[in-house]
């Protein structure tokens, strides 16, 4: 599959798009008047405790408190997956590291995992280092995490782990053991966790430790300006989106990068250079006089995104409705009827609007609960068809996706 990403910079805001097979998938904004938290962390006092809904809000200099559950005080599962690839995507957080409730506090069962009581493990007007993990919406605060991660090229660090894991995309075992083997003859004893990052196949020994040694150095920082500065305080920026983009998505996977402005093109090469200099050569500075989403027929995509009806190739249509507890997308044959056989016909429309759909969700990113409904399939192997699809193609989201099985109403959630 060929990945392309096209960077356009501009005075007041800088776009990314990711682009599959010349298909647009994602778009990225980056506002001079409006800045992104994700992946910030603050010194926060906490302000309230509610006991009953297992959640505290805690001051962090903002305009709304932000908000901090009882299951973000967790001790990570082993070998647990950075998610997303511990990058920043909208309004999607990073992997996190996960720190230990201490022993012998009342727990209270979440499925596998033991959620500590809050009202045990925090108190009132208690200064703690938390992260942002989601943007605050509407009148609701940003949510927050005490599961601290700090994102690097090969590796996340989490300063309240203790484990190694390894990304669950990297599939091979024998690599898994490998790569988290390598990871532990660098890092030293008792600093924390490490998860290793789906773009760390292939490298060295070399790499992880030269990499380990930055990520503890913001580490200490962050524990230094922890002692002088007062509650609430911003402690550590998260990188701005050109040097997120490069280092979280920039691998042998893309096949180019392209970039319309010097001043982003010295950025980028600035930091390839400390970090992976052989991926300059993936690097190109666009020069043509037309603009370059214009050229990549990316404006166009764009204004499509704000439109509830999506055509499909051969004349169907899905529908796109956001609602207040979940957002429903309608499939439908429209003009494509096909001559003789039915089902399909139904098939193939269907199986257009599982690649259409994941696509639309990684355009628009949505998250939440997304209901499908497919046109009816009688067929079991053909329901089984579109699922597989749709999961598939899910799969290429840096957000984690979960897709059940077709309900008995028709309904793919």
């Amino acid at each position: 599959m060929k990945r392309e990403i096209l960077i356009n910079g501009g005075r007041r805001e800088t776009r990314v798009a990711i682009l599959e097979d010349d298909r647009l998938v994602e778009i990225l904004y980056d506002r001079q008047d409006k800045s992104r938290s994700v992946g910030d962390i603050y010194l926060g006092r906490v302000e309230a405790i509610l006991p009953g809904i297992q959640a505290a809000f805690v001051d962090i200099g903002k305009e709304k408190s932000a908000f901090l559950h009882a299951s973000d005080l967790l001790e990570p599962d082993d070998d647990d997956d950075e998610g997303d690839d511990g990058d920043q995507k909208g309004g999607k957080g990073n992997g996190a590291g996960r720190r230990s409730n201490g022993g012998g506090r009342r727990m209270r069962e979440r499925g596998r995992r033991s959620v500590p009581n809050v009202a045990d493990v925090l108190s009132k007007g208690e200064q703690i280092l938390v992260q942002v993990s989601k943007e605050p919406i509407s009148t609701k605060g940003s949510r927050v995490t005490r599961q601290i991660s700090i994102p690097g090229r090969f590796l996340v660090f989490m300063p309240y782990a203790s484990r190694v894991g390894v990304s669950r995309k990297i599939e091979n075992r024998e690599q898994r053991s490998t790569l988290r083997q390598m990871v532990q003859n660098v890092l030293p004893k008792g600093v924390g966790g490490v998860i290793v990052r789906t773009v760390a196949e292939g490298i060295t020994e070399k790499h992880f430790k030269r990499e380990i040694d930055s990520l503890l150095k913001i580490w200490k920082k962050i524990e230094r300006k922890k002692q002088y500065v007062r509650a609430p305080a911003l402690v550590q920026s998260e990188a701005s989106m050109t040097r997120a983009i490069i280092r979280d998505l920039l691998s042998d996977k893309v096949d180019s990068l392209h970039v319309d402005t010097k001043e982003l093109y010295n950025e980028i090469e600035e930091y390839l250079k400390q970090v992976d200099p052989d991926m300059m050569d993936k690097v190109h500075m666009y020069r043509e006089s037309t603009p370059i989403f214009d050229r990549y027929d990316i404006e166009a995509e764009i204004r499509g995104l704000f439109r509830s009806r999506v055509e499909l190739p051969t004349g169907g249509s899905i529908i796109i409705q956001p609602t207040e507890a979940l957002v429903s997308i309608d499939v439908n044959t429209g003009r494509y009827t096909g001559k003789k056989d039915p089902e399909k016909t139904i098939l193939r429309t269907n199986m257009e609007a599982a690649r259409e759909i994941a696509r639309q969700l990684r355009l628009r990113d949505t998250g939440g609960i997304v209901v499908i409904d497919f046109i009816d399939m009688e067929t079991r192997s053909h329901r089984e068809k579109v699922l597989n699809e749709l999961r598939g193609l899910l799969a290429r989201d840096r957000a984690r996706t979960r897709a059940y099985a077709v309900s008995d109403l028709g309904l793919i959630q």
